[in-house]
């Protein structure tokens, strides 16, 4: 049982923080009738992942910092994250962060939660002259609309075939990786999309019921792995 390889990824917003902070940034501090028409466009598959930050971006034409950061030191996390942190520590688990939010409050909150060394793979926030935001996306994936940050690939890209995925997530950019896992922990819309289409997942509320349910995996003499993820993934390899 200890040659075993756990890799665990985690969406950030609305589930190691207890809000959406990418949603809350462009209703707090740009035009938020604008950001939700933005949102509801996104929600509705109107328009990509991509354009849905470009076009939100442009919600706050001037960027007040020290106001953010003010914003973002209100934020609270799961109150079970930082002892999931050290038990993956403790068990050498893997844990990344995928997030299809920003890299800059991303960094903050872990960081003011003393939590910064979590590997992090996101979207890039760039403050230019004038204070304009400008984002970036180096981990897109040219035909995934859902994500400007494809969570699927770092799945694919980091697990071995001798190794086990699990995802933990709760919304719409959830969805794609939450299929090419080996076991999925989801809450909010993420849980009901789950159930509605039939994907094995595990409800949670805190990062201790995921902490409690990975401790069993890990005790366990045999784990079987759900074939459903082994055939996207054997299928997404063969695409080449």
């Amino acid at each position: 049982m200890t040659d075993r390889v756990f890799k665990i990824f985690v969406d950030f917003d609305g589930t190691i923080t207890k809000k959406d902070v990418g949603e809350h940034m462009f209703l707090e501090f740009g035009d938020a009738q604008k950001a939700r028409d933005i949102i509801k466009l996104w929600i509705e598959g109107e328009i990509s992942s991509v354009d849905t930050w470009t076009l939100l971006c442009k919600t706050i034409p001037v960027f007040e910092k020290d106001k953010f950061d003010s914003f973002l030191d209100t934020i609270t996390i799961d109150e079970g994250f930082h002892s999931f942190v050290d038990y993956c520590r403790q068990h050498n688990f893997e844990l990344t962060i995928l997030s299809d939010g920003l890299d800059y409050y991303i960094n903050y909150i872990l960081n003011k939660e003393g939590i910064g060394s979590v590997k992090v793979f996101s979207n890039k926030l760039t403050i230019g002259p004038k204070g304009e935001l400008i984002p970036s996306f180096p981990y897109r994936d040219e035909e995934c609309r859902q994500c400007a940050n494809c969570k699927r690939n770092h799945i694919l890209d980091s697990t071995g075939d001798d190794e086990y995925s699990f995802y933990v997530g709760d919304g719409l950019s959830d969805i794609c990786p939450a299929q090419y896992s080996d076991f999925v922990f989801a809450k909010n819309s993420l849980l009901k999309y789950c159930e509605k289409n039939s994907i094995n997942f595990f409800p949670f509320t805190t990062f201790e019921d995921v902490r409690i349910r990975i401790e069993e995996f890990r005790n366990k003499k045999r784990i079987k792995r759900k074939l459903q993820p082994e055939l996207k993934r054997k299928e997404v390899f063969q695409q080449g």
